[in-house]
């Protein structure tokens, strides 16, 4: 009995004094930055619903020349983009509103509303994030 509470008091000890001897880096934190929570796209019109069936994500990332401009066209489904170099100016066809973003800006899209992005005289490269299902396209 005396061998055995040695053995613990020992081994308790010897635990003890490595865990002083971690050598790992403590862990980095966590650095969040919300880049865009919304229910309704930038000229303020809501989110209705998602498709009813399995989703599909999908994650872009586009090049658009200087001096640009795009189709006029819809989304069908909720999508979000993140401009990561150059000015994209934004118009909607049936309203006139127009609006200009900007590298660090994110934009909530327009769903079912035609519209069209334009580029200034510097190219634009942005990342577009698609909340969708298998079969419906991204833009029409």
């Amino acid at each position: 009995m005396k061998i055995y509470m040695l053995t613990t008091l020992l081994g308790t000890l010897a635990a003890g004094a490595l865990s002083g001897c971690n050598t790992a880096a403590p862990t980095a934190a966590i650095e969040r930055n919300v880049l865009l929570q919304s229910s309704a796209s930038w000229d303020g019109t809501p989110y209705i619903a998602y498709p009813k069936t399995a989703p599909e994500l999908s994650l872009l990332k586009l090049k658009i020349p200087a001096n640009t401009a795009l189709d006029w066209h819809t989304h069908p489904i909720p999508n979000a983009a993140y401009i990561l170099a150059g000015e994209l100016t934004v118009e909607s066809k049936d309203s006139g509103q127009v609006r200009r973003f900007k590298q660090g800006d994110a934009v909530a899209e327009m769903v079912n509303i035609t519209h069209r992005g334009k580029t200034g005289d510097k190219p634009v490269e942005l990342i577009v994030f698609y909340a969708g299902s298998q079969g419906i396209p991204l833009s029409e």
